[in-house]
């Protein structure tokens, strides 16, 4: 099966919907690293994770993290093209971005915002949906509503 870009926007969003859920909202802002670079596998080693490797293609590799009972997804990409029109399209679903220079961290706000502190990048906010009281003024606070959780 050749996977395409469109099939794989939704392989994340569906990770994005399983992955994220309402909860508590993450205070105190850390010190931010530079930004990391390097393979999905250098990455994982950073943050102390074992992939669990779901995509492997020439465009994307995709792998499932586990920090204690919390899941995210890691992605690198080949361009900064393919990691932007995925990010776009995976952000119509909501979630947590972290975002680097060919890689993406996806997951609930409080795991994103400790991943930052490890690998800096910079917090991106999925479409918030519902009728929820949060607001996201920033892109980086905020809670999502769409979803019981």
């Amino acid at each position: 099966m050749r996977l395409t870009r469109p099939m794989l926007a939704l392989a994340g969003a569906a990770a994005v919907l399983a992955l994220t859920g309402c909860g508590s909202d993450g205070d105190g802002e850390a010190a931010v690293p530079e930004t990391a670079t390097g393979s999905l596998e250098h990455l994982a080693a950073e943050v102390k994770c074992a992939p669990n490797m779901q995509t492997d293609a020439d465009t994307i590799r995709q792998a499932l993290c586990e920090k204690g009972d919390e899941k995210y997804v890691l992605a690198t990409f080949a361009t900064d093209r393919g990691q932007r029109e995925w990010i776009n399209t995976a952000k119509d679903y909501g979630g947590y971005y972290l975002v680097g220079r060919k890689w993406v961290a996806v997951g609930h706000q409080d795991v994103v915002a400790d991943l930052r502190g490890r690998l800096g990048g910079t917090l991106e906010q999925g479409t918030q949906h519902g009728g929820g009281t949060h607001s996201a003024g920033d892109g980086e606070s905020g809670g999502h509503s769409g979803h019981g959780g």
